[in-house]
C-alpha cells in the first residue's frame, strides 16, 4: 500500500513538535511491515538541497514560503500547493495531520479532488475559534475537508466534541480513535550521578516551561547537587525563562540548551531522572510517551490528556498546579519510588501505547477507506 503523510512543518528546530513525531512514527511502522509510507511537508532552516528523507523516511520536502503574520498558519509553499494533486494521485492512501493551515488543507482538497481515500489526523490543532482567519478557513475548506475524509482519527473525547462542533450539524460520522504510539525502547540502565530533572518541548505559553523553574528552589535544596534542564525550541517563553533564572540565582543550575534532535531527545530521556511537562490542557503529548518508554517517570497537570493513565498505572505524577510540581519531582527522586515509577512507566507505554495496536487500528481504518 503507497500512503503518503502530509505534515505542517519540519524543521532544524523540530519548532513543529508532536505531529512530525506521530507520523514518521507511523511512517516507519507501515514501512517496517512492507508499506510504501512517505512524508510531505514544508522544510525550514536546511541548506539546499532539500534532504529526501526524515530519519529513513521518504519525504517531499518543499522550502517553507511566510505569506501571512500567522504563526505555522501563514507558511505554504507555491511549488506544494502546484504539485499537490500529482503527490495525492500517486498515493493509495493520503493522511493529512490536519491543521488551519495553507498545507495540510490544500493537500486534503488536493485528495477530495482526485478521489484518493482521504483519513485526517488532528492532533488537538483544530478546535472552535472566534478568529476570523480561523472562521474564514473553516467556511471556504475545513468543514468540507472533514466531512468528506473517509475517517477522522482522533485522540480524546474532548477533541471529539470540538471537531463536532467545528462541523456543526449532526456533526461527524466517520470518526475513529487514535491513541498516539511510541516505538518500544531497549532497556537500559538508570541514569547514574546527581538529580536531573528535564523538560523538553516547544517553549510557548501554554506549555509553561516557567513553572518548573519557579519549582527549582525547592528541589535544589533538598537536593543541591540537581541539575534543571529546559529545553526544546523557543515559541515566545524563553525570555521568561530566562528571566526566571536570574531572579531566582539559578545560573548554572537550570540550563536551556535549546532545540534537540530526535536522537538527542531519546539521550536526555534517558539522563533524565524525571520528566516534567507543566502544560495545560495538552492532547496527547509525545514527549511524555517518549520519557515513559525508556522508563523515565513523568510529572504532568491534571488537564493532560495521559494524566489518567499516568495515575493510574503510578509511572508518575499528576499536579493541579504549579505549586505542586516540586513536591512531586522530589516524591519520584526517591530511589524506591522511582524505581516502581520506572518499571510502571515501561509496562503502560508497552501494553497501552504500542506501534503494533496503533498500527493494526491504523491499517483496518486505511483497508475500510480503500472499500469506500
Amino acid at each position: 500500500m503507497r500512503v503518503l503523510h502530509a505534515v505542517t512543518l519540519h524543521s532544524t528546530t523540530h519548532a513543529f513538535g508532536g505531529p512530525v513525531r506521530v507520523a514518521l512514527n507511523l511512517c516507519k511502522g507501515l514501512r517496517e511491515r512492507g508499506h510504501d509510507a512517505r512524508v510531505t511537508a514544508l522544510a525550514d532552516g536546511f541548506p539546499a538541497p532539500l534532504p529526501e528523507e526524515i530519519e529513513g523516511v521518504p519525504a517531499r520536502l518543499y522550502r517553507a514560503r511566510r505569506i501571512l503574520p500567522l504563526g505555522f498558519s501563514g507558511l505554504t509553499s507555491p511549488s506544494l500547493l502546484a504539485g499537490a494533486h500529482r503527490l495525492v494521485r500517486a498515493a493509495d492512501v493520503v493522511h493529512v495531520h490536519l491543521a488551519r493551515d495553507l498545507v495540510t488543507l490544500p493537500v486534503a482538497l488536493a485528495a477530495l479532488r482526485a478521489g484518493r481515500p482521504l483519513v485526517l489526523q488532528t492532533h488537538g490543532m483544530v478546535d472552535p475559534s472566534e478568529r476570523l482567519s480561523a472562521r474564514l478557513l473553516d467556511a471556504v475548506a475545513l468543514r468540507r475537508v472533514l466531512t468528506g475524509a473517509h475517517a477522522v482519527l482522533h485522540l480524546t473525547s474532548r477533541e471529539l466534541r470540538d471537531l463536532n462542533a467545528v462541523v456543526g450539524g449532526a456533526g461527524l460520522d466517520r470518526a475513529v480513535r487514535l491513541v498516539n504510539g511510541v516505538p518500544a525502547q531497549p532497556d537500559g540502565p538508570a541514569p547514574q550521578g546527581p538529580p536531573r530533572v528535564l523538560y523538553a518541548a516547544r517553549l510557548q505559553a501554554r506549555k509553561r516551561p516557567a513553572d518548573l523553574v519557579d519549582a527549582a528552589p525547592a528541589i535544589l535544596a533538598r537536593h543541591p547537587d540537581a541539575s534543571i534542564v529546559v529545553a526544546g525550541p523557543d515559541e515566545g517563553e524563553l525570555a521568561s525563562v530566562r528571566r526566571r533564572i536570574d531572579e531566582l540565582g539559578l545560573a548554572g543550575k537550570v540550563s536551556c540548551p535549546g532545540p534537540l534532535t530526535g536522537t538527542q531527545m531519546t539521550e536526555e530521556l534517558r539522563r533524565a531522572h524525571v520528566y516534567v511537562l507543566p502544560s495545560v490542557d495538552e492532547p496527547f503529548p509525545m514527549s511524555v510517551l517518549e520519557a515513559m518508554a525508556v522508563g523515565t517517570p513523568v510529572v504532568v497537570t491534571d488537564s493532560n490528556g495521559l494524566a489518567r493513565d499516568v495515575d493510574r498505572s503510578g509511572a508518575g505524577r499528576v499536579v493541579t498546579g504549579p505549586d505542586g510540581i516540586a513536591p512531586a519531582v522530589l516524591d519520584l527522586l526517591e530511589p524506591s519510588v522511582r524505581e516502581n515509577a520506572s518499571a510502571s512507566a515501561r509496562e503502560l507505554t508497552a501494553e497501552t501505547f504500542s506501534m503494533g495496536a496503533v498500527l493494526g487500528t491504523l491499517l483496518d481504518v486505511y483497508e475500510r477507506s480503500q472499500d469506500g
